[in-house]
């Protein structure tokens, strides 16, 4: 069946006369699923995120391969070791990646061919076209290592849609987006300029935009025994233009979710199911998720069971657990505070994808997790985990394995507590889903600069550690005063590692962009940390980072 313009209603018709017809044939006790929410997510205590296309783009030279198959599947899967729940997500929320009757992969080629005269496959279609079910093989492999599988469906998802622009000239879609999308972009679409991703993804104040993610959901809930689904919000997180005003934007988004909440309890009775958790990514700032629709106190009463708090594309320390927990105020709804595989990025080199990044420490993984414990976080999530392998280009290397050490220990908080700390603050890439955000900023001369940072030292912390701050400048010829916590600290020479960093030096900061200084023990506190900086002497700096690195 096509979602094209003609058949949208008729569809939507089709599919709400089964959601009916499913709750007819069965009907669930209120009570039931409310008894079954106050333990449906505690044993999650970490949760990865697999994209799927990291298989194929995120391959060690050696044993690059073109083809997409089960056991590249299983093995991203199998590799991820001492997590509870597996959450992959099968494209973009465009085409749906598995076995469809809605539109599956020989609807869309058969209509690229026949009517756009558009040639060729990619890999991972070939994998479908040839019977492969991504669904079927994620469940079936989490069986057999006891850990919940789970769909994440990207909402609303903007990595193609600057080919749009390209297509027109040509005169021809690409094969990365749906027929739904090609034959409705012009109407449904946010903005005119289709080289930019936030104008050509598509306006959720629209029904038939809304009813075709819900359509392609309800299927894959129907159709396979998952643990769970999670709603993603950021990929992207653009889905209401400026007429769209704040009180509809909460109405459309809540109604999804209580809409996505009953299918999934539906479809989990017809399945013989327990009740399926429903996780939803959401942004980490408070004050950026208004802006689209989101608020966590209300999804909670719509049926959420799971947050996932998240910034894009980085690990970052803040208090957003702590503000999370307080706004839901239900300790049955599982807050998570997500890690990436970096902490910041700098100047893209040759277009997307080419920008150097700093890697994410396994010290900075278990300080990010622990604070995360430490402020009511039921767990943590793990995002573009294996993007510390190669891709797409050897100039942001060289490359490593990813730690996948980490993992097991990521829930074990008294191992945690036993680890050197490693707090910083990162620009990240100044992302407008950071919302408000300290960093990166201007230090002006005789203006000082005060930023917070969240720790939660312990007695073993007895050793002095460093502080460091880091611009994209040379810094070297500042004379920069440090207080933290109302003490002034000392300046130091350069500290390229103050703790193990087994990443080589790669977008390491070179000397003249930093400048470092000792950190006394027992100086840090638990919660929040006034870090004030002063430019005394040379013009303003640009700071970007800064750490604190505490030893055993």
């Amino acid at each position: 069946m096509n979602f094209d313009t003609q058949s949208a209603p008729i569809h939507r018709r089709h599919f709400l006369q089964q959601a009916a017809v499913g709750s007819a044939a069965v009907a669930i006790s209120p009570l039931l699923l409310q008894g079954a929410r106050e333990t449906a997510p505690s044993s999650y205590r970490v949760i990865y995120s697999n994209d799927t296309t990291n298989i194929l783009s995120c391959q060690r030279p050696e044993s690059r391969t073109k083809d997409f198959t089960d056991d590249l599947l299983r093995a991203s899967i199998t590799e991820a070791k001492g997590v509870d729940a597996h959450f992959l997500q099968p494209g973009l929320g465009w085409i749906p990646w598995w076995k469809s009757n809605i539109y599956s992969v020989e609807d869309h080629y058969a209509w690229l061919q026949e009517k756009h005269n558009v040639g060729g496959v990619r890999k991972i279609d070939r994998y479908l076209l040839r019977g492969g079910d991504m669904l079927a093989t994620l469940v079936e492999t989490c069986k057999t290592l006891n850990v919940a599988p789970f769909l994440s469906f990207r909402l609303n998802d903007g990595h193609h849609v600057r080919e749009l622009a390209h297509a027109l000239d040509r005169g021809k879609p690409t094969p990365n987006m749906a027929r739904h999308y090609w034959e409705n972009y012009i109407k449904y679409r946010l903005g005119e300029d289709t080289r930019d991703w936030d104008q050509g993804v598509f306006d959720w104040s629209i029904p038939e935009v809304r009813d075709y993610k819900f359509a392609l959901i309800e299927e894959a809930c129907a159709n396979y025994d998952l643990a769970g689904l999670e709603l993603d919000f950021l990929r992207h997180w653009v889905r209401f233009g400026p007429e769209t005003p704040p009180e509809e934007r909460h109405e459309i988004t809540t109604e999804f979710v209580r809409r996505i909440r009953a299918m999934l309890d539906r479809t989990a009775v017809q399945r013989g199911l327990p009740r399926r958790s429903l996780c939803v990514r959401v942004p980490a700032k408070q004050a950026v998720r208004p802006d689209q629709g989101i608020d966590l106190a209300t999804l909670a009463k719509a049926g959420v069971d799971m947050v996932n708090l998240s910034y894009s594309y980085f690990t970052m320390q803040d208090d957003s657990v702590r503000q999370a927990c307080e706004e839901i105020g239900d300790d049955r709804v599982a807050v998570y505070a997500e890690m990436t595989h970096c902490t910041m990025t700098g100047k893209a080199t040759a277009g997307s994808g080419t920008q150097p990044f700093l890697r994410t420490t396994d010290q900075q993984f278990y300080t990010t997790a622990r604070l995360a414990h430490q402020q009511g976080a039921r767990g943590v999530s793990l995002f573009n985990f294996p993007y510390y392998r190669y891709h797409v280009t050897d100039t942001i290397g060289p490359f490593h394995d990813p730690p996948f050490h980490v993992l097991p220990h990521l829930k074990d908080e008294a191992f945690l507590a036993n680890q050197p700390q490693w707090y910083f603050l990162t620009a990240g890439r100044n992302d407008r889903v950071l919302g408000e955000h300290p960093l990166p900023a201007i230090v002006k001369r005789n203006e000082p600069f005060t930023v917070s940072l969240e720790m939660s030292p312990t007695p073993r912390h007895r050793k002095d550690g460093y502080f460091r701050l880091r611009s994209d400048e040379e810094i070297s010829d500042r004379e920069i005063e440090v207080r933290a916590n109302g003490t002034t600290l000392e300046a130091t020479g350069f500290v390229q590692k103050p703790l193990p960093h087994p990443y080589g030096n790669t977008w390491l900061a070179k000397p003249e962009e930093v400048q470092c200084f000792r950190f006394p023990a027992g100086l840090a506190r638990q919660g929040s940390n006034q870090i004030e900086i002063l430019v005394k002497a040379g013009i303003r700096v640009r700071l970007r980072y800064l750490d604190v690195s505490l030893p055993l």
